[in-house]
């Protein structure tokens, strides 16, 4: 009896748009608590293990992505709005930023290319497809816009999107090695180095470590995303 109605419910349950969004924000709130017991380790940052729980819930219910995205798409519209309120922490740190701004556009600038040209080349030099190369050139950018220049450029945006997460888990991975290896405690620069690299993930674990670090990723996420609408496709121009 008691199967009966539990596979009931989740029949009822699975007709609601609202179901997945239900989900999504309870998985990512268990995602949460398993971070803090692994000690806040990138290697499970709540993001990952989001997409790990869901991944797995919709094979084994054989739902399909755009049922999902029908119950959840109201994360995905938050997206923008939750980018925008970045502003905020940025212009607590305004007075910092203005004595820091030429050296923060021209670093912003330099990984910028570095990321679109390391990306396009190294993919080139391995033997990847056009199609490859114009997905993964913005990987280093937050995804809304990064869609948008692989569209821009003639890329596929849901590859580009799925290469945008793996760079994000990677940078935060590789990050805590890199600042010890440099002795680079700065939060400013530490900050600003993950929202550069590893975009929103990047951003996220940043706000992690202190305010200021979070700030300054939210404005590496920014510009980068701004120079990489105008630079990338020069990059991809270039070589194709």
């Amino acid at each position: 009896m008691d199967e009966i109605a539990i596979s009931s419910f989740w029949v009822y349950f699975a007709s609601e748009p609202l179901l997945w969004l239900v989900l999504t924000l309870a998985t990512f709130l268990c995602a949460q608590w398993i971070s803090r017991k692994a000690g806040g380790t990138p290697l499970l940052h709540p993001v990952v293990v989001t997409m790990a729980l869901l991944i797995g819930l919709l094979l084994l219910t054989d739902t399909d992505y755009d049922t999902y995205f029908d119950g959840a798409q109201f994360i995905h519209f938050l997206l923008g709005p939750a980018t925008v309120a970045l502003a905020v922490p940025v212009y607590d740190q305004l007075p910092l930023i203005r004595r820091l701004l030429l050296p923060v556009v021209g670093a912003c600038l330099t990984g910028t290319l570095v990321a679109a040209s390391s990306a396009v080349g190294i993919t080139l030099l391995l033997g990847g497809s056009e199609e490859l190369v114009r997905a993964i050139a913005p990987k280093s950018v937050t995804s809304p816009i990064a869609l948008g220049i692989a569209e821009q450029i003639g890329g596929q945006p849901s590859l580009a999107a799925g290469l945008v997460l793996v760079t994000g888990v990677i940078g935060c991975q590789l990050a805590p090695l890199v600042f010890r290896l440099l002795g680079q405690q700065d939060p400013a620069v530490q900050g600003f180095t993950l929202g550069l690299a590893a975009h929103g993930f990047g951003t996220a674990w940043a706000f992690q470590m202190s305010a200021m670090a979070g700030a300054f990723a939210g404005l590496a996420m920014a510009l980068t995303g701004v120079f990489s609408s105008v630079l990338v496709p020069v990059v991809v121009g270039l070589v194709l």
